[in-house]
């Protein structure tokens, strides 16, 4: 997907978060490849990302909370600091993805692959971990 393609969809989905839904569009990036992207500090609050390619892509301090990112490959992808609040990662592909400091409270990571993954300073209370791959990954100390 090309940058300016992503950055109308970026301000549509801008203009339907601050209507309430009445003007502008949800973001829907459903199956987009977003490989590498500049994501960071983006507000993708209740984006469509699920089955989205992401690798690579800096995500750092974006907002995706709430966001549909079921089935996305996330691996190697940078999330330092992203809110990732009540996210679906549900099979998620997050393989050495970089989620230090991020917000995955009440995130549903069930069957996610977090291999190698860092998350380091990560709040994941009340996140759903059930079946989620963690070998390798680097877990915040109170999870050890």
């Amino acid at each position: 997907m090309k940058a300016n393609e992503i950055k109308n969809i970026l301000k549509e989905h801008k203009l339907w978060l601050e209507s309430g839904g009445a003007e502008g569009s949800r973001a829907d990036l459903r199956d987009a490849d977003l490989s590498g992207s500049d994501l960071s500090h983006a507000d993708l609050r209740g984006a469509i990302l699920r089955g989205a390619s992401l690798r690579g892509a800096n995500l750092r301090g974006a907002i995706l909370i709430g966001a549909d990112l079921h089935d996305a490959d996330l691996y190697g992808a940078i999330l330092y600091g992203a809110n990732l609040r009540g996210a679906a990662l549900m099979l998620a592909n997050l393989h050495g993805a970089i989620l230090i400091g991020a917000d995955l409270r009440r995130a549903s990571l069930s069957y996610a692959n977090l291999r190698d993954a860092i998350l380091r300073g990560a709040s994941l209370r009340g996140a759903n971990l059930q079946g989620a791959v963690l070998h390798g990954a680097t877990l915040p100390e109170w999870m050890k």
